[in-house]
Order: C-alpha cells, then structure tokens, then sequence
C-alpha cells in the first residue's frame, strides 16, 4: 500500500491535545496511521500514513477536518545505507 507523509500546523495544541489527536489518527480504518511526530514548540505535526491513494487520503482528511500543509507520497527509503523501493 502507498506511503505518505503529512505535514500539519498545530495552533495553541497541549501535549494532551496532542495524544487525543494521535488516538484519533490510530483509530483511522480508511487509512492507516504507521507513526506521528510532534514538535511543540514550532507547533508542527508529521504523519506517515499508509492509504490506497493520494485521494482516499485527501477525502479521509477532508472527512475528519484534518488540516495539512502538505502531503508527499513516500516512493524511496534508506534502509541499512541503501536506497530502497517502498
């Protein structure tokens, strides 16, 4: 299935505000959540999502009002010091 990673602006969020938005993208069944990383002081949220497609992310993230700045589909990763397919 295809990876994503989401880019988000979190405003005035809590790290309690940050653990309930986690739960709600683990609790996703459109598409899968594989890992979220925070950065409080910036206000800054990254997703790696696993979706069917760039659409059925769209329309999950429109669905639950999940606001993004960006989305990148994920084809290549380093693993071991080599570039693999994802």
């Amino acid at each position: 299935m295809p990876r994503y990673i989401s880019l988000h602006t979190l405003a005035c969020l809590t790290r309690q505000g940050a653990e309930q938005l986690t739960a709600r993208l683990a609790a996703a069944n459109t598409v899968t959540m594989r890992r979220v990383q925070v950065n409080m002081i910036e206000g800054k949220m990254l997703v790696e999502f696993d979706a069917p497609d760039r659409e059925a992310l769209d329309k999950w993230m429109r669905d639950e009002g999940f606001h993004y700045d960006w989305v990148l589909r994920v084809e290549f990763e380093a693993r071991g010091g080599k570039l693999e397919t994802v």
